[in-house]
């Protein structure tokens, strides 16, 4: 019902930015909440940011507050994550996700269905 594809991924620097996208299509559903998970090497799945589709609230990971920014474009169903100031240990698989609801990721993180993308990749090199 809900077809996710990620794009944007690749190498850089550490201190350096990159600008994930996520293009929805859906011909049954529209999620009330977009966000990106993440899986770096050797290490367990992380919610990173989410969003409601109003754009009027986000949640972000601890770990990535004050360098990334979730947004989206509701008219080019497209969801995007900026990262800025990456460091070494952003190195991992992202993925774009969609589900039901948002929540803090402190609590559990969203919720409800629950659609992955394929994912792309993101090397950060110290």
């Amino acid at each position: 019902q809900i077809h996710l594809v990620e794009d944007g991924g690749g190498s850089v620097e550490a201190g350096g930015s990159l600008r994930l996208s996520c293009t929805v299509s859906s011909d049954t559903y529209s999620p009330f909440c977009m966000a990106w998970f993440r899986q770096g090497p050797e290490k367990e799945r992380e919610g990173v940011a989410c969003i409601y589709s109003g754009g009027l609230l986000t949640f972000y990971a601890d770990s990535v507050k004050g360098r990334f920014t979730i947004s989206q474009d509701n008219a080019k169903m497209t969801v995007y994550l900026q990262m800025n100031s990456l460091k070494a240990e952003d190195t991992a698989m992202y993925y774009c996700t969609a589900h039901s609801y948002c929540r803090s990721f402190s609590l559990g993180g969203p919720y409800g269905v629950d659609y992955w993308g394929q994912g792309t990749q993101v090397i950060v090199s110290s």
